[in-house]
């Protein structure tokens, strides 16, 4: 009777030590959120046929027909350099972070927020212009940039 005892008592231990396992459920690194408005009418979205990729990258949008992205910024740097193309016609954005860790969890570990955002230069053929709307990128839920076109 005493084994019996001893072997429930290791059992039950061994089942109350054990936790759950932590599933991340939160957010990722935000992405850059850029839209694309009429020029003539700034408070109305246009839509592009559009090309996107990083320096030294593959392509994120490939003749996308959209009026706004959402394009991921290097977290490793201070700076991303992007081409966005409408069909034969390439401009090209440097954009300027300073990447700040937020710790989420244990599961979830570290995501980057970036503040001081900006554009460093940006060279403009189909681009009219370029407002940066947001200075933090700490969410996907509002345009940061807005090209107008």
């Amino acid at each position: 009777m005493k084994k019996i005892l001893f072997v429930f008592l290791i059992l039950l231990s061994i089942l109350t030590s054990c936790e759950d396992d932590d599933f991340c459920e939160e957010t990722t690194t935000p992405r850059l959120i850029i839209g694309f408005y009429d020029k003539e009418n700034p408070s109305a979205k246009k839509v592009v046929p559009l090309y996107a990729w990083a320096d030294g990258k593959d392509s994120i949008y490939e003749l996308s027909i959209t009026d706004s992205i959402l394009i991921p910024l290097d977290t490793r740097s201070t700076s991303t350099k992007y081409r966005l193309s409408t069909l034969n016609t390439v401009d090209t954005l440097d954009l300027s972070y300073t990447t700040t860790d937020v710790f989420l969890s244990e599961s979830c570990g570290y995501i980057a927020h970036f503040t001081d955002f900006g554009i460093e230069k940006a060279t403009l053929n189909w681009i009219s212009s370029i407002d940066v709307n947001v200075t933090r990128v700490e969410n996907e839920t509002e345009t940061h940039i807005k090209i107008y076109h």
